[in-house]
């Protein structure tokens, strides 16, 4: 038997009450993605999902929960205003349809820019941020040649290669997907371009208006970046690098990953060399990404009817299957991995072997227990309970 219902249509915010409902029960302590469909799957409405979860949370065991303030959604809000961003909801026509068909969409985006850039054929690009004169040339050539051929050019507006994607698709449309609030351009020299984007492309992000970007940001950020698009093209990469946690978001959710190949003494080929060893299509210029994308597509150029239906079927939560002993074993491995000397965050999902949608819940409720401790530049260290 199912350990959760059937989804249902997922009504989409109706009002200023409902957009306010839902933005509350996504901020609420604990409640990631999957336990927001959950408790909308459960309760039909984010408001009921809201009265509902201070017990949920003491069924947990969590005593004394409280939701998250009125006032702070209030002033994301007003900051929104401000900034002139509007929330996209899941459900709603304006949600992109690609987005919403991985396991774990955002329920809520807060954008800056034009819409229907989310509705034509999507390519995401990244690379390294070190990028080198050659990668950085080809990736401008790509993104150039792929934006004349009527795609829109998705990345992550970090530096090197990100950044001249954007640069080079910017006339024919380009998405920049923010690992902070849709209003806090980064890196900071970045600044020109991102108001050029929120102003000629689109600017979107999942976090609270304001925030600034941390380093556990960037993997879900990430997730977006390849979810919105039909192929990752990965142009410089090291073996351990951000581009190579969205090409493993891209093979999860079914995405096309394409990578340009380099010299093997180079240290930031060497990921792209690793992708086409294990399957990734080599890229040598535009036309191979076109001719691996053509069975996918129809005509680039085309924007899609503004009656398209879009998906709103609530995704169907995980089971958790994970007992408490499980769990237990599970945290117990993780601790031992960890000392007072700082360790990756992604160093420790190499090491544990396992998917780092799994593991990334269970290193938020150990860090909320103070058993672990999260550093500058996403390491982790023991944390006060495990060291006292």
């Amino acid at each position: 038997m199912d350990l959760f219902p059937s989804p249902h249509p997922l009504t989409p915010p109706q009002s200023v009450e409902d957009e306010v409902a839902w933005l509350r029960l996504l901020r609420s302590r604990r409640v990631g993605v999957a336990t927001f469909f959950r408790l909308m799957n459960e309760h039909r409405s984010a408001q009921a999902a809201l009265e509902a979860l201070p017990e949920v949370a003491r069924a947990a065991g969590v005593q004394k929960y409280q939701l998250c303030p009125l006032a702070v959604i209030e002033n994301e809000m007003k900051a929104a205003r401000f900034a002139g961003a509007r929330l996209v909801a899941f459900g709603s026509s304006e949600y992109p349809t690609a987005l919403a068909d991985i396991p774990d969409p955002p329920p809520l985006l807060w954008a800056l820019g034009s819409l229907p850039l989310m509705h034509r054929p999507v390519i995401a690009m990244v690379g390294a941020r070190n990028a080198s004169s050659l990668g950085t040339r080809m990736a401008r050539k790509l993104a150039a040649d792929l934006s004349e051929a009527g795609f829109v050019v998705v990345s992550g507006l970090a530096r090197g290669v990100d950044t001249v994607a954007h640069m080079a698709a910017l006339k024919g449309g380009t998405v920049a997907v923010m690992a902070g609030g849709v209003d806090v351009i980064y890196p900071t020299e970045n600044t020109v371009l991102g108001e050029e984007i929120a102003r000629d492309g689109l600017r979107l992000s999942e976090q609270p208006m304001g925030l600034s970007p941390q380093a556990r940001h960037f993997p879900r950020r990430n997730r977006i970046i390849s979810g919105l698009a039909q192929a990752v093209v990965v142009v410089e990469a090291a073996a351990k690098s951000g581009s190579l946690i969205t090409a493993r978001a891209a093979l999860d959710q079914g995405r096309e990953v394409l990578a340009v190949p380099g010299h093997p003494f180079d240290a930031r080929a060497s990921g792209c060399n690793m992708l086409i060893r294990d399957g990734a299509c080599l890229v040598r210029g535009a036309q191979d990404v076109i001719e691996v994308l053509t069975p996918l597509v129809d005509a680039p150029a085309e924007k899609p009817s503004p009656k398209q239906e879009i998906t709103t079927d609530i995704p169907t939560p995980r089971p958790e299957t994970r007992d408490k002993i499980e769990t237990s074993k599970l945290h117990a491995q993780i601790l031992a991995r960890l000392g007072p000397s700082p360790v990756g965050e992604d160093q420790l999902i190499r090491d544990m072997k396992l998917p780092a949608g799994q593991l990334a819940p269970e290193l938020v409720t150990l860090e909320l227990d103070g058993r672990i401790t999260r550093q500058p530049g996403g390491v982790l260290t023991l944390g006060e309970k495990e060291t006292s």
